[in-house]
C-alpha cells in the first residue's frame, strides 16, 4: 500500500450485496448503541431508557428485513463489511463519549443517527437494480426519516410532563454537582489565591516577565493541586457527585484559568499598563464568580458579590502590601 492511498472502498464501488451487508451491520451497530444508552440511563432516567429500548427494537426489525432480502437474493453468507471499510461513510461517536455528555446529548445524537441512516438508504435505493431491494431500501429511507418523529412521539407517550421535568431536574442537578460546583470552587481558588503572589511579585520587582512566570507557576501548580484534591476527596458513590475524574478535571482546569486571567496581562512589557489590565481582569473575574453562584447555586447575587469581592480585595491588598514592603 502506497502512502496516502486509502484501503477503503468508495460507496459507488460497492456491489448490491455489499450495500445490503453494510446496511445490516449498520443497523446492528445502531441497535447496540441505543441499548447502551438505555443501560446507562436506566438507574437515573428509567423512562428515557425505555425510549431508547423502543428505538433499538425498531433497528432490530430493520436488520431482520435486510437479512431476509439478502437471503432472497444472495443466500446465507453475508459479506463482512462495516462503516470503517467505506470511504466517506458516516461514523458514530463512541458511546462512552456521548454518555459522558448527558441525557440531552444522547437525544441529539439519536436524531443525527436517524438522519444519517435515512440519507444512506435513499442513496442505496437509487443504485439498486432489483425491484424488491429498491423497494425495501426506499421504505427504510422513509422510515428512518420518520424515526425522529417516532422518537418524539415515544417521548410524548412515555415521558409525560411530570417525568420529563423530574428527569431534566435530575440531569441539571448532576451537571451542577459534577461540573459546576467543583469548577466554581476551582475558579474561586485560582482567582483569589493567586492574587497575593502575583501582585506581590509585581510590586516588589516591577518586572513584568518575572511576574508572569510567577503567575504561571502559581496558576498551574494550584490547578494540579486542586484537581488531585477534588478527585481524591470523594469517589462520588455515596454523595452522588459523579465521576471523581470529571470533577478533578473541572476543578483543576478552572483553577488554572482563574490564575492565568490576571497573570497573562504581564506579557505586556509596560509595567503600569500590564498592572491596570490585570486589575480590570480581576474585577471581571470576581463579578463573574458572583454571577455563576447566583445562576447555578441559587446564591443571592449581592451576597455572593460581597463575599467574593471582599475576599478578593483583602487578598489583593495583602499582595500589594507585601510586595511594597
Amino acid at each position: 500500500m502506497f502512502p496516502g492511498v486509502s484501503n477503503r472502498k468508495r460507496f459507488s464501488d460497492l456491489s448490491e450485496q455489499e450495500v445490503l451487508a453494510l446496511a445490516i451491520a449498520s443497523e446492528e451497530d445502531d441497535g447496540r448503541i441505543y441499548l447502551n444508552y438505555a443501560e446507562s440511563l436506566r438507574e437515573d432516567y428509567p423512562e428515557s431508557a425505555r425510549v431508547f429500548e423502543e428505538m433499538a427494537e425498531e433497528e432490530d426489525e430493520h436488520r431482520r428485513r435486510l437479512i431476509e432480502e439478502h437471503r432472497r437474493r444472495f443466500g446465507e453468507v453475508i459479506p463482512l463489511i462495516r462503516r470503517e471499510h467505506v470511504a466517506g461513510f458516516y461514523n458514530r461517536r463512541p458511546v462512552w463519549l456521548v454518555e459522558n455528555l448527558g441525557l440531552e446529548r444522547m437525544r441529539e445524537e439519536a436524531a443525527q443517527m436517524e438522519k444519517d441512516a435515512g440519507q444512506f438508504y435513499l442513496k442505496a435505493a437509487q443504485r439498486a437494480s432489483d425491484a424488491g431491494t429498491r423497494k425495501l431500501l426506499g421504505d427504510l429511507a422513509v422510515e428512518e426519516a420518520d424515526h425522529q418523529k417516532t422518537a418524539v412521539q415515544l417521548e410524548k407517550d412515555i415521558l409525560i410532563d411530570e417525568t420529563r421535568l423530574q428527569e431534566d431536574t435530575t440531569a441539571r442537578r448532576q451537571f451542577i454537582l459534577t461540573w459546576v460546583q467543583p469548577g466554581l470552587a476551582g475558579l474561586m481558588d485560582g482567582s483569589v489565591s493567586t492574587l497575593a503572589p502575583i501582585f506581590a511579585t509585581a510590586f516588589a520587582t516591577h518586572d513584568t516577565w518575572t511576574t508572569f512566570l510567577v503567575g504561571l507557576a502559581a496558576s498551574v501548580g494550584a490547578g494540579i493541586s486542586m484537581g488531585f484534591t477534588e478527585a481524591a476527596s470523594d469517589d462520588g458513590e455515596l454523595s452522588g457527585r459523579g465521576s471523581p475524574f470529571k470533577r478533578g478535571i473541572s476543578a483543576g482546569v478552572m483553577t488554572t484559568v482563574g490564575g492565568l486571567g490576571h497573570a497573562l496581562p504581564y506579557l505586556i512589557p509596560h509595567f503600569d499598563t500590564a498592572t491596570m489590565v490585570a486589575i480590570v481582569i480581576v474585577f471581571v473575574e470576581l463579578w463573574a464568580i458572583a454571577w455563576i453562584q447566583k445562576q447555578f447555586m441559587e446564591t443571592p447575587f449581592w451576597r455572593a458579590a460581597l463575599q467574593v469581592v471582599l475576599g478578593g480585595a483583602l487578598v489583593f491588598a495583602a499582595g500589594v502590601i507585601i510586595g511594597g514592603a
